[in-house]
């Protein structure tokens, strides 16, 4: 099991992606056929899993890769050493 303090640490940018390209959440929704409940869940970084063919149908509609979605935030404490 992987430690607490990597709990939450997967940032979704699906804001910026939709924002760069000009597009709502809801249209987002009818190009993938997952519910905006469901996509604003994955938006605001509260979903738990996502099925490997909702990320593929994501990133085809938006034209990008899983690691242009999904980012790994850093550990808490493990900032730059100087």
């Amino acid at each position: 099991m992987p430690p607490l303090e990597d709990t939450g640490r997967v940032h979704c940018r699906l804001d910026e992606l939709l924002a760069e390209r000009g597009m709502t959440l809801a249209r987002l929704s009818e190009l993938v056929g997952v519910t905006v409940v469901n996509l604003s869940v994955l938006k605001n970084d509260r979903a738990k899993a996502i099925r490997f063919s909702t990320l593929t149908a994501i990133c085809d509609v938006l034209g990008c890769q899983i690691g242009d979605l999904l980012v790994v935030t850093p550990r808490p404490g493990s900032g730059p050493t100087p």
